[in-house]
């Protein structure tokens, strides 16, 4: 649909005069001349057929039509300043802000950076790690890496992997303890529990235990802190296989019962619609897909 509307020069010379209630501080404001302001602001009221100020002794005034008119221009040159500004930085040369859960930032993805640096030195990383998930127009975010069941609204997301869940515990540990010959020693360990959909129960009961009296043990937040306890042989903890599987390929952990629990969650790559298909966003999808089929050892692309 075609707009008619008076010129931009004029409506932010009404709008500068109007919130300074001064010709002489918007003309400052807009590096232009007073007459120049007046001359704008003339123009406007003749294209408006209306007066928008009041000129007093040394006074400048609002008149009914300019108080209606002037919440309305404030409103549409900050949506126009605030989409400019946006578009600059969606454009600044390689800037990348992602954002991910702080399990994933510290357990996998940040030893990995390294590899991504290598391959795109154009593309400079931010990570915004935080428990929450972030509003991509809010927070300023390019990207995120969530943990979940899939299927948000107004994002693009890409699912990454599934993940099992199974007990790990230090090798220090184990050499130490009781011996390890049925599920049901473990029992003679101290646990530590996290607050996930697979819990202790769960995965007794797979191992055929569904009756097991489970001791209360520890209790920890959050997935990459548990594991620094679980190294260091302060007890068995059940560890998702995405996050986990460098330290056991490593050594520093072992999986000592081959039963497994299927996660409830998988890990995505999301980003707004149309963002997806930025060179730096895709760049950054494309590795973190070539990372992860690399940890868990797939060869083919997880599914979407």
């Amino acid at each position: 649909m075609a707009r008619t509307l008076p010129s931009l020069n004029a409506l932010k010379a009404f709008e500068a005069a109007a919130r300074h209630l001064s010709f002489t501080k918007a003309a400052a404001e807009l590096f232009v001349t007073q007459a120049a302001v007046s001359h704008q602001i003339k123009h406007l009221e003749a294209q408006l057929d209306t007066p928008l100020f009041r000129r007093l002794n040394r006074q400048l005034r609002l008149t009914d039509a300019g108080q209606i008119l002037l919440p309305a221009i404030t409103e549409a040159l900050d949506l126009m300043a605030g989409g400019i500004d946006k578009l600059r930085r969606d454009q600044k040369e390689g800037m990348l802000t992602v954002s991910t859960l702080e399990s994933i930032a510290a357990t996998w993805l940040v030893p990995r950076l390294a590899n991504f640096r290598d391959l795109h030195p154009e593309i400079i990383l931010s990570l915004e790690v935080s428990d929450r998930f972030s509003d991509f127009e809010r927070d300023n975010v390019d990207m995120g890496i969530r943990y979940g069941r899939g299927g948000w609204r107004d994002v693009v997301e890409t699912k990454l992997t599934d993940e099992e869940i199974f007990p790990v515990m230090a090798p220090s540990l184990l050499e130490q303890g009781p011996k390890l010959e049925t599920p049901a020693d473990l029992l003679k360990y101290p646990l530590i529990h996290e607050d996930l959909p697979e819990s202790w129960p769960r995965w007794f009961a797979a191992a055929g235990l569904p009756d097991a009296d489970i001791p209360d043990g520890t209790f920890l937040q959050h997935s990459n802190l548990i594991m620094q306890w679980v190294m260091a042989g302060q007890g068995v903890a059940l560890g998702r296989s995405f996050l986990i599987k460098p330290e056991i390929d490593a050594g520093r952990l072992i999986q000592p019962f081959d039963i497994t629990l299927p996660a409830a969650l998988s890990y995505y790559v999301v980003a707004p619609p149309g963002a997806d298909k930025q060179p730096k966003v895709k760049a950054f999808t494309d590795w973190l897909v070539t990372e992860t089929r690399a940890t868990m050892g797939t060869a083919e692309n997880p599914s979407p």
